[in-house]
């Protein structure tokens, strides 16, 4: 497999609305399980999210877009209720079959969903202190990268966090194996790989990225696109 080269082109099976629904419920609930092994939002947590939530007199607002099932917010608002702090979040996706999945998971702290997008709340005036995403960024066209950048830099008065893989060789093939044990029944294997094809290197995200941003490797395979402290 040539991994040189991004992707662009390359269709994931979850982003078809046509797409087998219970292949993909089961994908979305499973999502929680990868994402503990491979996202690193454990470590973005620790050295990004829980300093800015101690220096808040307040519940700090966090929007994920493009949450999917859910499990990455609600993963922060327990960490941050473990650590007596406490996040008002926001879980949006324009796709309900998503949202369906984030609605009927265990309900985490100071965590809710809705149907929308970056550009909806930016109209309506909205502000959060920090804006994430995982997994989304490889999603997008160029004209949706941009104006989900754009969007983050609007909404978010302090802090932006855009996490995504790093494309390379090693992922693919640590991937490709490591998946087995979750893949049954669902679309994690084949739209995984396809996910890794459809990434960025280091030095691709930050050339897309506009001035203030910076790219980071917080884990293993991984890149968070960072604006603020």
């Amino acid at each position: 497999m040539k991994l040189s080269a991004r992707d662009e082109w390359l269709a994931e099976l979850m982003d078809d609305p046509d797409c087998d629904p219970e292949r993909l419920r089961r994908t979305l609930e499973r999502f929680g399980a990868v994402n503990r092994l491979v996202s690193g939002w454990g470590a973005v947590y620790r050295t990004r999210l829980r300093p800015l939530l101690a220096d808040l007199p307040r519940p700090a607002r966090v929007l994920d877009i493009g949450c999917g099932g859910g499990d990455v917010l609600r993963r922060l608002a327990r960490l941050a209720a473990r650590d007596g702090l406490a996040i008002e979040g926001l879980g949006i996706d324009p796709d309900s079959r998503a949202l369906a999945v984030a609605e009927r998971a265990a309900p985490a702290p100071g965590v809710a969903f809705m149907r929308a997008t970056s550009t909806e709340l930016v109209a309506a005036g909205e502000r959060f202190d920090a804006v994430i995403s995982n997994h989304l960024l490889h999603h997008l066209d160029d004209d949706a990268f941009a104006t989900v950048i754009a969007d983050s830099e609007t909404l978010a008065t302090r802090l932006c966090l855009h996490s995504d893989i790093a494309r390379s060789r090693a992922a693919y093939l640590a991937f490709a194996v490591g998946i087995t044990p979750l893949a049954p029944g669902s679309l994690l294997r084949v739209d995984g790989l396809r996910s890794i094809r459809r990434s960025y290197t280091p030095e691709e995200l930050a050339g897309r990225l506009p001035a203030r941003w910076r790219v980071e490797r917080p884990a293993a395979f991984r890149l968070l696109a960072v604006r603020g402290a």
